[in-house]
């Protein structure tokens, strides 16, 4: 004895959009209903041809079929949003098929593609022994290429892929012709063209479709590290803005800068050093706040994707607090070494040393206590058999 079921899926739910018919539909009788309220809603419909050869399949093993043998025929419908959501509701339809007529062997009946698309979730489940395309005979009259334009351009899903490539070559073409100078434009078109379908052939657009839903699902943290990653990038680029001053300004605002910034040196004179080693160090220090301003930043966008989603462990304020520790250790080192490089000794006073010394020893002991309050945190997650929590 084997049980046969015969398959045609409708992927993008044509037979609930136009007729009205939702899925599954088992049994002969009801798919021929299906077929013929599709066929009534629109004539020009695809999957109509599909479900009547589903039919004419079934009705040709009924006729072959031994004593004891069964066949059932059956249609599966998907989503108008052709994606992930079709197939999940074409794979809860395949389950509730199976469970009641419990088939031994598959057939799919298909009319191209896009259906055949769900052939994985088919064999997932169930043996497929044979897949059939149903591939309507039109007179050449309709097959003419105008006809299949028309169908394009009246298709949502081909719309945007068929028309907003061919706009764009006549958008970007048109203003080469009339802007002065608009060569470039056109010589840009190959280059454009070259991208797209560089895209195509790497599957950038999946990519950039999940990355779109992503941000579509978590749009406030979107927004915010949006915001954050333009500020370490403006911050970045201001930190070489800084140091490109520092290179080209005069000994005497260099000099007077060590001056006022650092109180543990009360003269700096230029000349008395290697001027290319001074000067490299007051463009570190100059910078050094938008490196850090910029690192900062990435940092918590990070953070706040990670905490819109669930997953922040507490990591990114540790990142952030050993960043502290880093820069406050550099502007000592820096004033220590600015002191020996301008003609004086440091002076290892009580007073100047923890003046120099005390932000960066503070700012260590605090870095200490945050990263063990992360760890005893995170563990104490663990022992919950989760690690996920909100912050400290």
């Amino acid at each position: 004895m084997v049980r046969t079921l015969v398959l045609t899926i409708d992927r993008d739910n044509d037979l609930g959009v136009k007729a009205g018919i939702r899925g599954p539909v088992i049994g002969r009788k009801a798919t021929l209903t299906a077929a013929l309220r599709l066929g009534i809603a629109d004539p020009e419909e695809s999957d109509t041809n599909a479900i009547l050869g589903a039919l004419h399949h079934h009705d040709r093993l009924n006729e072959r079929s031994e004593a004891g043998d069964a066949v059932e025929v059956a249609i599966l419908t998907g989503d108008v949003r052709v994606g992930p959501r079709s197939d999940r509701a074409i794979a809860s339809q395949l389950d509730e098929v199976i469970q009641e007529f419990q088939p031994d062997t598959a057939v799919l009946v298909t009319d191209g593609a896009d259906d055949e698309a769900s052939l994985p979730i088919i064999t997932s489940r169930v043996r497929v022994d044979h897949v059939e395309k149903i591939i309507v005979r039109q007179s050449r009259g309709i097959e003419s290429t105008y006809y299949y334009i028309a169908k394009a351009i009246e298709d949502p899903r081909w719309r945007a892929k068929l028309l907003v490539p061919i706009a764009l070559f006549l958008m970007i073409l048109g203003l080469g012709l009339i802007l002065p100078g608009g060569g470039a434009l056109i010589g840009a078109m190959p280059l454009i063209m070259g991208i797209w379908i560089l895209a195509k052939g790497l599957g950038w657009e999946q990519q950039l479709e999940r990355l779109m839903i992503d941000m579509r699902e978590s749009a406030t943290g979107g927004i915010w590290s949006s915001l954050l990653w333009g500020l370490s990038i403006v911050s970045f680029l201001l930190a070489i803005l800084t140091a490109y001053q520092v290179f080209y300004g005069s000994p005497a605002d260099l000099e007077g800068y060590v001056v006022e910034t650092f109180s543990g040196i009360e003269s700096f004179e230029l000349d008395a050093i290697s001027r290319d080693v001074a000067v490299w160090i007051i463009a570190f220090d100059q910078a050094l706040t938008w490196i850090l301003v910029a690192t900062f930043s990435f940092i918590l966008s990070l953070g706040v994707l990670r905490w819109k989603e669930g997953t922040f462990t507490g990591q990114s304020m540790v990142i952030i607090a050993f960043g502290a520790v880093v820069y406050s250790i550099s502007k000592a080192v820096i004033e220590v070494v600015l002191a020996e490089l301008g003609g004086g000794d440091y002076a290892l006073e009580f007073t100047t040393v923890s003046e120099t010394w005390g932000l960066p020893i503070f700012v260590l002991l605090a870095y200490y206590v945050l990263r063990t309050a992360v760890e005893s945190v995170t563990s104490e997650a663990g022992d919950d058999g989760s690690n996920r929590f909100w912050g400290i």
